[in-house]
């Protein structure tokens, strides 16, 4: 779809949000392209957090290690009944 066709979809639907809610949406909009900005790093500002877990103790890292395998795992686990119900 063309960027000016979505601008103008956006704008009529923008017009038909009721008055009281138009801060909330403002806020969405507003936070959504500050994160969107942000995430266009630089290489440079990137690796900045390279090695950052360098200073890390083995135990403190073995710790953060299986607390991501464990939410991977509950996550992957509600995901795969997602699409077993919907089977």
């Amino acid at each position: 779809m063309e960027r000016s066709n979505i601008r103008t979809r956006l704008l009529k639907e923008i017009n038909l949000i009721p008055e009281e809610k138009l801060e909330e949406l403002y806020n969405f909009i507003y936070y959504f392209r500050v994160g969107v900005e942000a995430s266009k790093g630089t290489p440079e500002r990137i690796m900045q957090f390279a090695g950052c877990w360098n200073d890390m103790s083995d135990e403190t890292f073995a710790d953060l290690n299986e607390e991501i395998i464990t939410r991977r795992q509950q996550a992957f686990f509600g995901r795969r009944n997602d699409e077993i119900d919907l089977g």
